[in-house]
C-alpha cells in the first residue's frame, strides 16, 4: 500500500486533532500499568507530523514525522522493540534521545486496519534501557488491537461523533444508492474545508475548535434541503451531496454555504471562519465516490490557491459568475 492510499484510510477516522476520550486513555492506562513505563503513546502518523490520540507522561500531542520512531514501527506488522536507543543506528542521533524525554528503551505495535494500512502505533517508552519478551510483544499487540476496534466503532458509525454530520461510510454508501437509481445521475457534490484551522486549534484550544465545527455543519444545515447530506470527512474537510442539482443550482448552494459560515461569529474566537469550497457534478463513468470527489477537491484546492474563502467548480466557470462575490439564485 502506498502513502498516498494510507493517508486516505487515515482520514477516513475523522481522529486527528480530537481531544482525548475514554476509551483510548483507559487502554494507554492499562499498557502504563502492565509495563509500568513513564511514557504510553497512541500515536497516528500524519503527512508530515506524529499526533498522539493518547499521551501519558509527555505534554505534547505532535512531534515532526521524522522524529518519529513510528516511522520504523509501521514497516511491519511486527512489535518493533529497540532496547537501547542510543546504541541503535536508527535513532541514536534522533533529537528525542539526545534531548527530551530522553528516549533509551521503546516497544510500539503497529495499529493496522483491516485493509493493511499502517496508521501509526500503540507504543510504551522508557528512559532507561530494558528487555522485552516475546510473552509481553504479544500483550502489546493485543492492546494495540483494542485501540483498532476502538477505531473502527468510530469510523463505522453512520454519524460523526462530533458534530452529527453524516460519517464517510454512510456518505460514500448514499452516493452509490443514489447513482444506482438516477441515470443520468442528477447530483452535485461540494467538497470544503474550514480555512485556517490549525491556527483556531493553537491559539483558543482544542475545545473552542470542536464548537466551530459543531457550528459549521448547524449552519450548513440551515441553508441545504431535507434530502441533501452532509458528511465530515475528516479533520476540518466536509463535503456535501445534492440530490437533484444541476450545475448552476450546485454552484449556488456552495455560495450560500460561504456565506453562512463567513457570517459565523464565535466571541471566544478571535479570528475569522471562512471556508474554501469545490464544486462537482456526478457523472456516469464515475466508480463510486473516489472520483467525484477527486474533481471537487481538485477545484477546492484551486480556491485555496487563489486566496481562499471562494468557490471554484471543476468545469468552465460560467459566464457573469465570479467566485466568492455571490451566485444568483436559481430556485434551488
Amino acid at each position: 500500500m502506498n502513502e498516498v492510499e494510507r493517508l486516505n484510510i487515515l482520514n477516513q477516522y475523522g481522529i486527528l486533532d480530537t481531544p482525548h476520550e475514554e476509551p483510548f486513555e483507559r487502554i494507554a492506562a492499562l499498557a502504563r500499568l502492565i509495563f509500568d513505563t513513564p511514557i504510553v503513546l497512541i500515536s497516528l502518523l500524519d503527512d508530515n507530523r506524529q499526533w498522539f490520540k493518547s499521551n501519558i507522561g509527555l505534554d505534547v500531542r505532535e512531534t515532526p514525522r521524522e522524529q518519529a520512531f513510528c516511522n520504523e514501527t509501521i514497516r511491519s506488522d511486527d512489535v518493533l522493540v529497540i532496547f537501547d536507543a542510543e546504541l541503535d543506528i536508527r535513532t541514536a542521533q534522533n533529537p528525542l534521545v539526545t534531548g527530551q524525554p530522553h528516549i533509551r528503551f521503546y516497544a510500539g505495535a503497529p495499529l493496522v486496519t483491516p485493509e493493511k494500512a499502517r496508521l501509526g502505533s500503540l507504543c510504551i517508552i522508557d528512559r532507561a534501557p530494558r528487555r522485552f519478551d516475546d510473552r509481553e510483544m504479544a500483550i502489546l499487540k493485543s492492546l494495540a488491537g483494542l485501540v483498532m476496534k476502538e477505531m473502527e466503532l468510530r469510523r463505522r458509525t453512520d454519524h460523526d461523533w462530533l458534530t452529527g454530520a453524516t460519517s464517510r461510510p454512510a456518505f460514500q454508501e448514499t452516493v452509490e444508492r443514489l447513482v444506482e437509481r438516477t441515470a443520468p445521475p442528477q447530483i452535485g457534490l461540494i467538497s470544503f474545508d474550514i480555512d485556517h484551522f490549525k491556527q483556531v486549534n493553537d491559539r483558543f484550544g482544542h475545545l473552542a475548535g470542536d464548537r466551530v465545527l459543531i457550528e459549521v455543519v448547524e449552519v450548513c444545515r440551515g441553508v441545504l434541503r431535507d434530502g441533501d447530506v452532509i458528511s465530515r470527512l475528516g479533520g476540518e474537510e466536509f463535503a456535501v451531496l445534492l440530490p437533484g442539482a444541476t450545475a448552476n443550482s450546485a454552484l449556488a448552494v456552495a455560495e450560500r454555504l460561504r456565506q453562512a459560515i463567513e457570517n459565523l461569529r464565535r466571541p471566544e474566537v478571535d479570528l475569522p471562519v471562512t471556508a474554501s469550497f469545490g464544486v462537482t457534478m456526478l457523472e456516469q463513468s464515475d466508480l463510486g465516490l473516489a472520483d467525484p470527489l477527486r474533481r471537487a477537491d481538485e477545484a477546492l484546492y484551486r480556491s485555496k490557491a487563489n486566496g481562499r474563502n471562494q468557490v471554484t467548480c471543476s468545469w468552465a466557470m460560467p459566464a457573469g459568475i465570479t467566485p466568492g462575490n455571490g451566485f444568483v439564485r436559481t430556485g434551488y
